[in-house]
């Protein structure tokens, strides 16, 4: 069982990464919707606030919490996050509450901070909301991926990106039940995490690819060798032993090290207006995140082999 002050910490860190992501795919699917699906786009703004809401409540009391390598890996904001969500705005005409990334901008690290039994309370009532919304949040998503798969809805997200989005979603519901059930999610099994988080990274490739101009040719070139390459790191992941695992991790953290300076390139690209697509910018800064995400995850093993 963890401790009352690893519970406070790992539930805090996990809103602080994951509410964002949350809240961001609510975005994404709402500017996806065409005006025969109004409804939908109204529900996605719903999920949207909601999880503004708790990103807020899990930000206001993360303040001396969370710890610094969390806080600057680059995972719960980067230097282009606030300037993504204006541009963002601007171009959807979607309102997105920029004083949260400016609360997080002035978070500070500790760890050494008492645990309060308030602390602890409130903490348990954001893990409560967030599983109730999550729930929600999942089922919406299966609502839209059946409709699209079934031909009776148009998005302009593809199908994939859905699938991709329903099972980020499940896996932070998951660590969520895992946290509450005592577990450490520090020690989940790496084999598992690369496995998840390789995935992930491939199909971001394949989003990117698809979402540049067809004159992009470097870029769609870059994109296809990064799907390339994260296809043949989760093939090994699979085929992984004990005695192997070590030296894929520290393969693929290299890859996702040159993956992650390529998607920073890209978002200053995207914000510069500098590199023709039809990605969003916020949509650029969100897929950097979860490499810089990964990242941190990647060498927190390294140091624990």
């Amino acid at each position: 069982m963890i401790s009352q002050k690893k519970y406070v910490v790992l539930s805090l860190e996990l809103h602080l990464f994951f509410g964002r992501i949350m809240k961001e795919h609510s975005i994404f699917l709402e500017a996806g919707f065409t005006p025969k699906n109004a409804d939908y786009a109204k529900k996605a703004d719903s999920f949207k606030m909601r999880f503004e809401a708790l990103l807020s409540n899990a930000v206001g009391i993360s303040n001396g919490i969370i710890r610094p390598k969390v806080l600057s890996s680059g995972e719960i904001i980067t230097d282009f996050t606030l300037g993504a969500e204006q541009k963002t705005q601007n171009l959807t005409g979607i309102s997105i509450n920029q004083n949260i990334t400016m609360m997080e901008a002035r978070l500070r690290s500790g760890y050494n901070e008492p645990i309060t039994p308030e602390m602890v309370s409130s903490v348990k009532r954001i893990n409560r909301d967030a599983k109730m919304l999550l729930d929600g949040l999942i089922a919406f998503k299966q609502d839209i991926l059946d409709s699209v798969l079934s031909c009776n809805m148009f998005t302009v997200n593809y199908p994939l990106l859905i699938e991709h989005i329903l099972r980020e979603a499940r896996l932070y519901r998951s660590y969520l039940e895992n946290i509450e059930q005592g577990q450490d999610i520090d020690n989940i099994d790496i084999r598992q995490t690369e496995l998840f988080w390789n995935q992930i990274m491939l199909e971001h490739a394949l989003f990117i690819r698809g979402l540049l101009d067809p004159t992009e040719n470097s870029l769609i070139q870059t994109s296809n060798d990064f799907a390339f390459e994260y296809g043949k790191l989760l093939l090994s992941a699979e085929q992984a032993t004990d005695a192997t695992i070590a030296s894929i991790t520290n393969a693929t953290l290299k890859e996702t090290i040159k993956y992650r300076d390529f998607k920073q390139a890209g978002t200053k690209g995207i914000a510069e207006c500098k590199i023709r697509s039809i990605i969003l910018p916020l949509l650029a800064d969100h897929v950097l995140r979860e490499a810089n995400h990964y990242i941190r995850l990647l060498k927190m093993d390294e140091r624990m082999m």
